[in-house]
C-alpha cells in the first residue's frame, strides 16, 4: 500500500534552494514583463506568464515536500511545466524538435528517480526522507540505488555524457525561461543528489567519489570546449552550464571521497565550495542569459556572426553582460573567483591528505579546473567581444536599441547579487558548513572568518582585501593620469587599416575565426570538417564563395544515434507480433501475467 503524504522537509538544504529558487525567480520574472511585451500575443503572454509560474511552484515544491512519492510527482510537474514552456514557440520547428528532445530524456531520468525510490521503499517500507535516513540497507543495496539517483538526476542535471537535451532545450525556450532552467532548474537535480545520496543513503563507498569526480572531470571539459566553437551566444552559454554543473559535481565528488576517508573537515570544505559555487552559478547565468535575451530582442539573431557594435547600442546590457562573463570567468574580486578557487583548494589539500592512488585523481581535477578556467575566460571574450564590440555584421544589429526598463532592473537586480555574493563571501561560507554538516551528517566546521574565508593551511583567502586592492589600485591609476596629462580629451581618428581601404564589418575577426585555434588544438575530439563551394563568372573570376565548417558531436553521433537506430530496428522487428489476431493477443496477455505472478513470487 503506497503511503502518500503531503508534508514538507524544512531543514538547512530545503532554506538554501527555496532562496536560489525565490531569489532568482524574481529578477526574471520583472524582467520577462518587458521581454514579452509586444513580442507576442496578449493570450499568449498570459499563457506563459501562468506557466512559468506553476514552474517555479513545482520547483518550489521539489525541494520541500517530505514524502519521496510527492517528491516524484512534483518533478514529473516541474518537468512538464518546462517542456510546456521550451515549446512556447511551437510554430517553430527547432523548439519542436528540442522539446520533444527534453521531455523524452527526462522521463528516461524519471524512470531511474522512481526505480530508485520505490526500490527504497521495498527495502524501508516508508517514502518519508526520514524514515529513510535512519533506516538500515541491505549490504550491496547502496551502490545500485546510487547508480539510479546519479544517472536520474545526472540527465536533469545535464552530466556528460546524459546532457544531450540541454544543449537544445536552453536555447530555444525564451531567454526569461532559458535563465530559470539553467540558473534554477539544473540545480534542484543537484538538490536531489545531495537529499538521495548525502542525505537518504549516506556515501558508503569510497569508489562512488571516484565516479563523480570523473564524470565531473568530462563535464567541465566537453561542455567547455563546445561553448568556444559555437555561434549561437545562448547555446554557448548553454554548453558553458555544462561546464559550471562539472565544477559543482566536482565538489560533490570531492566531498564523497573524504567522508570514506575520515576527513569531515575537507569532506565539509568540499561541499561549501559546490554549494558556493551552485549559488554564484544560479546568479551569473541567470544574468548572462537575459542579457542574451536582450540582444535578441533587440538585434533579431543570437548569431554571432551577424551581431557586433552593440556597445554603443544596448549601454547597459552590455555593462551587465559584462560582469556576468567577469564572473563566469572567476576574475577577482567577483563571485565566481571565490567559489572556484575553493573547489581548487580542496583538491590540493586533499593530496596532501589522501593516498597516493588518490593524489593522481585530485590532480587530474586539478588540471581540469586549470584548463576549464582558462578555456571560459577565451570563451566569454569571444561572447561578448563578438556580441558588443567592433562594427554591427547585419542591418536588424545596426537598428538596435535597449528593451523596456523592466528588462534593464531584473539584470540590475542579478549584478546587486553578483556583488553582495562576492562581498558577502565570509557569512555565506559560514552559512554553508552548517548547510553541509546537516545534509551529509557531518559535524559542524568552524572556519575562522575574520578576514579569511577559511584557516586550513593553504586555504586563506580574503576577497574584502582584493576587492579593495583592486579598486584602490584603479584610483591610483587615474589618479595618475589625471596628474601627469591633465584632463583626457576625445579626439576620433581614423582606424589604421594595414594599407586597406574602407574596411567592412565582414574583414573582421569573425567568431569562426576566433575560434580557429581551439578547433586545431582539440581537432582529435572536435573531428572538424569543412567543405568549399565557389561560383565563378570565369576561370579566373569567382563570383561567390561558400565555406562550411561542422564540428562532430562526439557523444550525439557515437552513442545516442546508434542506440536510437537500434530502438528502431527493434520496434521494426516486433511489429511481426502484431498479428491481428485477438486470441493472440489475450495469449499475449495471459503469459506476461504468468511471469509477473512468477516473479512476484519470487521477490
Amino acid at each position: 500500500m503506497l503511503n502518500w503524504e503531503f508534508s514538507f522537509l524544512i531543514d538547512p538544504l530545503t532554506v538554501l534552494f527555496l532562496f536560489i529558487i525565490i531569489t532568482i525567480s524574481i529578477p526574471v520574472i520583472i524582467y520577462s514583463l518587458g521581454y514579452l511585451s509586444g513580442k507576442y500575443s496578449r493570450r499568449k503572454i498570459i499563457v506563459g506568464q501562468l506557466l512559468t509560474l506553476a514552474f517555479i511552484v513545482s520547483m518550489l515544491l521539489v525541494v520541500s515536500v517530505r514524502n519521496t512519492l510527492t517528491f516524484l510527482v512534483c518533478w514529473e510537474m516541474m518537468t512538464l511545466m518546462s517542456y510546456f514552456l521550451v515549446m512556447f514557440e511551437a510554430e517553430n520547428e527547432k523548439s519542436i524538435k528540442a522539446a520533444t528532445i527534453y521531455i523524452v530524456m527526462s522521463h528516461v531520468g524519471a524512470a531511474f528517480i522512481a526505480a530508485g525510490i520505490f526500490l527504497l521503499h521495498r527495502y524501508t517500507g516508508s517514502f518519508d526522507l526520514l524514515v529513510l535516513r535512519s533506516a538500515v540497507l541491505p549490504a550491496g543495496s547502496g551502490d545500485l540505488l546510487f547508480f539510479f539517483f546519479l544517472i536520474g538526476f545526472g540527465i536533469k542535471a545535464g552530466i556528460v555524457p546524459l546532457h544531450l537535451w540541454l544543449p537544445y532545450a536552453h536555447p530555444r525556450a525564451p531567454s526569461h525561461i532559458s535563465a530559470l532552467m539553467s540558473g534554477v532548474m539544473i540545480k534542484v537535480a543537484i538538490y536531489g543528489l545531495l537529499r538521495f545520496v548525502f542525505f537518504a543513503l549516506g556515501i558508503q563507498a569510497l569508489w562512488w567519489g571516484g565516479v563523480v569526480v570523473l564524470l565531473a572531470c568530462l563535464t567541465c571539459l566537453v561542455g567547455i570546449i563546445y561553448a568556444l566553437i559555437d555561434n549561437d551566444l545562448k547555446t554557448v552559454l548553454a554548453y558553458s552550464s555544462i561546464e559550471n554543473i562539472g565544477i559543482i559535481m566536482l565538489g560533490l565528488g570531492a566531498a564523497m571521497i573524504f567522508v570514506p576517508l575520515g576527513q569531515p573537515a575537507l569532506a565539509s570544505l568540499a561541499l561549501v565550495a559546490a554549494l558556493y559555487h551552485l549559488i554564484n552559478h544560479a546568479a551569473f547565468k541567470s544574468l548572462l542569459f537575459l542579457g542574451a535575451g536582450s540582444v535578441y530582442r533587440s538585434a533579431g539573431t543570437k548569431n554571432l556572426e551577424k551581431l557586433g557594435g552593440l556597445i554603443n547600442k544596448l549601454p547597459w546590457t552590455s555593462a551587465f553582460f559584462l560582469v556576468g562573463a567577469l564572473a563566469i570567468a572567476a576574475l577577482p574580486p567577483l563571485n565566481g573567483f571565490i567559489s572556484e578557487w575553493l573547489t581548487l583548494r580542496v583538491f590540493f589539500l586533499g593530496a596532501l591528505a589522501a593516498p597516493a592512488g588518490l593524489k593522481v585523481i585530485f590532480g587530474l581535477c586539478v588540471a581540469t579546473l586549470a584548463l576549464t578556467g582558462g578555456l571560459t575566460a577565451a570563451c566569454m571574450v569571444r561572447a561578448f567581444g563578438m556580441t558588443f564590440l567592433a562594427r554591427t555584421r547585419s542591418a536588424k544589429a545596426e537598428q538596435a536599441k535597449e528593451g523596456p526598463l523592466t528588462m534593464l532592473l531584473g539584470m540590475g537586480l542579478l549584478v546587486i547579487l553578483l556583488i553582495g555574493l562576492a562581498l558577502g563571501a565570509a557569512p555565506i561560507v559560514d552559512l554553508l558548513a552548517k548547510v553541509a554538516a546537516s545534509t551529509a551528517g557531518l559535524p559542524v566546521q568552524t572556519f575562522t572568518l575574520n578576514h579569511y574565508i577559511v584557516s586550513l593551511p593553504g586555504a586563506s583567502l580574503s576577497p574584502l582585501l582584493i576587492a579593495a586592492t583592486i579598486f584602490g589600485a584603479l584610483v591610483l591609476t587615474v589618479a595618475a593620469a589625471y596628474l601627469f596629462f591633465g584632463r583626457p580629451r576625445r579626439v576620433i581618428v581614423p582606424t589604421w587599416d594595414c594599407g586597406y581601404y574602407q574596411l567592412t564589418p565582414r574583414q573582421e575577426c569573425s567568431a569562426t575565426g576566433f575560434s580557429k585555434p581551439f578547433r586545431i588544438a582539440f581537432s582529435f575530439f572536435l573531428q572538424p570538417s569543412r567543405s568549399t563551394q565557389k561560383i565563378k563568372d570565369s576561370h579566373y573570376h569567382v563570383r561567390s564563395l561558400t565555406y562550411e565548417s561542422e564540428t562532430a558531436k562526439i557523444f550525439r553521433d557515437f552513442f545516442y544515434l546508434p542506440f536510437i537506430g537500434g530502438l528502431f530496428l527493434t520496434a521494426r522487428g516486433m511489429k511481426r507480433f502484431q498479428a491481428g489476431s485477438i486470441q493472440i493477443y489475450l495469449a499475449y496477455i495471459l503469459i506476461v501475467v504468468l511471469v509477473l505472478l512468477f516473479f512476484a513470487g519470487r521477490f
